[in-house]
């Protein structure tokens, strides 16, 4: 089986496929000062603790991070823990079969790459990812599957950090569609601003986006993924498809094309 890990900002999501399937996946804080045999040690407990799988069902990982030094130590635990299995992680050099049309490559995340591979791959081009994680990134795809470009804004949680922090009487409040738009109470003013105010910068960005991309809009599928994005499904009106898997995907695409 094949262990993908995406280390984002904030959490870490790692799935395992069996061919190419998810049968199995977790999501964990991503601590900075984790060190590569804490990370072994909460990797095998949520291995062990899955009815599904054994240790030694592992075969291969992929992964992909956003936080360097996180990618130090995930390094290290293969290095030491899984030494035997193959490992494939998303740097330069590595192959994915995604041209990236950018003034500077390396600026772009890794996980933005690999998911602009899944995207053509699951869906074809031209497409626009939209990830809903620390921040809010779209990311755009050519016909020829080729990344040429993106936008990124403030994330939902940072965004609600940002009012609690400067607000005397605005606390964190549980992300919830409010009863109406129009808000009776400060709780569900906060709702309000943050499900549809993020719903309709979706949807002006991807329709700005979309106009750039292609001649014809409506041939851009426009994809979801990411933990918070069924926060905003069903409030925007320009998203085709939720992929909750989309960079698991794209990180097992690249490591078959670097293990084939």
């Amino acid at each position: 089986m094949l262990l993908t890990i995406d280390v984002g900002n904030t959490q870490t999501v790692l799935g395992l496929f069996e061919g190419e399937e998810v049968i199995e996946h977790w999501r964990i804080n991503t601590d900075p000062r984790r060190t590569a045999d804490e990370i072994a040690v909460v990797l095998q407990g949520l291995v062990q603790q899955s009815p599904l799988l054994a240790e030694t069902d592992i075969s291969g990982i992929a992964l992909c991070s956003t936080v360097p030094s996180v990618l130090h130590e995930m390094r290290e635990m293969c290095r030491r823990y899984y030494g035997d299995v193959p490992a494939v992680i998303v740097e330069p050099g590595v192959k994915t079969g995604v041209p990236v049309r950018m003034d500077n490559p390396k600026e772009v995340g890794a996980d933005r790459v690999v998911n602009a591979l899944a995207a053509v791959h699951t869906h074809g081009g031209p497409a626009l990812v939209v990830d809903f994680g620390t921040a809010t990134t779209f990311d755009a795809v050519s016909a020829k599957g080729e990344y040429v470009g993106g936008a990124i804004a403030p994330g939902i949680e940072i965004s609600i950090d940002a009012l609690s922090s400067r607000g005397a009487q605005l606390h964190k409040i549980e992300l919830v569609r409010p009863r109406n738009v129009i808000a009776k109470n400060t709780v569900e003013a906060l709702q309000s601003g943050i499900i549809f105010g993020f719903a309709g910068q979706v949807d002006g960005i991807v329709e700005r986006m979309a106009d750039e991309l292609a001649a014809d809009p409506d041939e851009v599928t426009v994809i979801a993924t990411g933990g918070l994005a069924p926060l905003v499904l069903e409030e925007s009106r320009s998203i085709d498809v939720f992929e909750p898997w989309l960079t698991l995907i794209g990180l097992r695409l690249i490591y078959e094309r670097n293990t084939a």
